[in-house]
């Protein structure tokens, strides 16, 4: 079925207020505001199209809503499908509450699990082989907001055309096999980051090569048993432990 078409205005002015998406969260509707508000352009072009009144409808779906943010514009994507093909009010609710948790679920694996922790790496490694400061958290800004602002803007588009088939439509780009390759290689950067720091002069200065070198096998120990059971408090103390060899390393004459 051809999709129902939309001005290129009316796309940009959603796409633009999804950037604004959770600038009203709270804990009653969570993300609904900030969905209602991006699809305020969808629902005037609509016009009278509909039974309901505009008022109405942006109550309808200023309802509770919570998915990842850089996701909403796929979901306003395939919700402005079902509004512009008269789709009814319950049909529209049930649409959203399906949605929202696969949405959210894949971009907190995509992007915080992920893509986040690949680009953060990726600019320490890059800072430790030695480019600038400045420069390395250039890099990290461009290489983390490439992905970023690609859902954000192709997303609309995206959610739009697949309508209730978007979940098909994303299998079908191998977000997941994506994923993993981006977490092989982000095992791979922290591996290559704990050698630099071991190896570099305040680490031999300092002796903690051997407790670092134990803590490395516990770790992966510890990984191998938990699996990834454990990836939340492995993460943090990931950070943590690169901010404390960070600041132990400009603060080695």
């Amino acid at each position: 079925m051809t999709p129902p078409s939309l001005p290129a205005k009316v796309r940009r002015a959603v796409v633009a207020r999804s950037f604004l998406v959770q600038g009203s969260w709270n804990y009653r509707v969570m993300q609904g505001l900030g969905m209602a508000f991006a699809m305020i352009p969808v629902l005037r072009h609509l016009g009278d199209s509909g039974s309901e009144a505009l008022e109405e409808r942006v109550a309808r779906h200023a309802e509770h809503f919570n998915a990842h943010p850089y996701l909403s514009s796929v979901a306003l994507g395939a919700v402005a499908r079902l509004e512009s093909e008269g789709e009814s009010p319950e049909t529209v609710r049930r649409f959203r509450a399906a949605i929202r948790g696969p949405l959210g679920a894949l971009g907190d694996r995509l992007v915080w699990a992920t893509w986040l922790p690949f680009s953060a790496v990726l600019a320490l490694v890059l800072y430790w082989i030695g480019l600038p400061g400045w420069l390395a958290a250039i890099a990290f800004l461009i290489v983390f907001n490439a992905l970023h602002l690609t859902i954000r803007l192709l997303g609309f588009d995206l959610g739009f055309d697949a309508g209730t088939a978007v979940g098909l439509r994303l299998r079908a780009l191998g977000v997941t096999a994506m994923t993993e390759r981006v977490s092989g290689v982000l095992i791979f950067l922290v591996g290559l980051l704990g050698g630099i720091l071991l190896q570099s002069g305040f680490a031999q200065r300092s002796g903690v090569g051997v407790g670092w070198a134990g803590a490395a096998v516990l770790a992966f120990v510890v990984g191998v048993v938990g699996g990834v059971r454990f990836w939340r408090p492995a993460a943090i103390v990931t950070v943590a432990s690169v901010v404390f060899l960070l600041l132990l390393g400009l603060r080695a004459p």
